[in-house]
């Protein structure tokens, strides 16, 4: 009986707003925890985060028990990386650092299989096409993928609207802390200039007819964008509640 992949995450974006938070711990247990949490998706790190290529696969089996979309962060866009990703069966992958409309093209055609694209074709032994399970995998990839590309400098900032017109790229996401840390405001996220070029990026990408999101830790910078038309935003790491959580008992039982 063929199988079935759920949904892309590129699809949930047409109703409300969805939050999410970061998984970087690499920790299935924690994965697990985040999962049932009642949130709308996670974001599985590679790029910040101890997490290989195994350790991804078993963070995303664990995930596929509970009602929310996983969505994985590649390390960079190199297409063997990606397609290793996709491979492992990421239906929804966000690449970071794309600073141009070739960047952005270059992502696209590393996560397409031929013709269109360069993606190595190795769907029989695979998680992605379940091992050939699912029906027609090859010539419907494209319908159970999602790709996302992030814009995280001032470079990525002015090409923005270029880079969400790329075919192909179908969401954008911003990361406010690599583009502070451009524009000479390491460490200032919620710095006035940076939340400017951070509303100017989103008001670039809606132009274009594409959805936007973007980090926000901070809860009334993330109700800012949210107000400003944001349709995903993640606003919380697990290893960051950890660490907030601990420290809150030390002070509140070390007094």
């Amino acid at each position: 009986m063929p199988l079935r992949l759920d949904p892309p995450f590129r699809d949930q974006l047409t109703e409300r707003p969805r939050i999410g938070m970061w998984v970087t711990s690499g920790s299935p247990v924690v994965a697990e925890i985040c999962a049932g949490s009642g949130l709308d998706w996670l974001l599985i790190d590679t790029e910040h985060s101890p997490a290989g290529l195994e350790t991804v696969q078993a963070l995303l089996q664990t995930i596929a028990a509970y009602p929310i979309t996983p969505m994985v962060r590649a390390p960079s866009g190199d297409a063997v990386a990606l397609k290793q990703l996709l491979d492992l069966g990421a239906q929804n992958l966000l690449v970071p650092m794309v600073d141009s409309a070739e960047e952005a093209e270059a992502v696209v055609r590393a996560v397409r299989y031929p013709p269109r694209g360069v993606r190595g074709v190795g769907s029989a032994l695979s998680r992605s096409a379940r091992w050939n399970r699912v029906e027609d995998y090859l010539a419907k990839a494209e319908e159970f993928t999602s790709l996302f590309v992030q814009i995280e400098s001032t470079a990525g900032g002015a090409a923005a609207a270029e880079i969400a017109a790329a075919d192909g790229v179908e969401r954008v996401f911003v990361g406010p802390s690599d583009l502070a840390a451009s524009m000479g405001l390491l460490g200032k996220q919620t710095h006035p200039d940076v939340t400017a070029a951070v509303l100017s990026t989103f008001e670039a990408v809606r132009a274009q007819g594409k959805p936007v999101g973007v980090n926000a830790f901070d809860p009334a910078q993330a109700q800012r964008y949210l107000d400003a038309g944001a349709s995903f935003v993640l606003v919380g790491a697990d290893v960051s509640l950890l660490a907030q959580g601990s420290e809150a008992l030390a002070r509140r039982h070390q007094a």
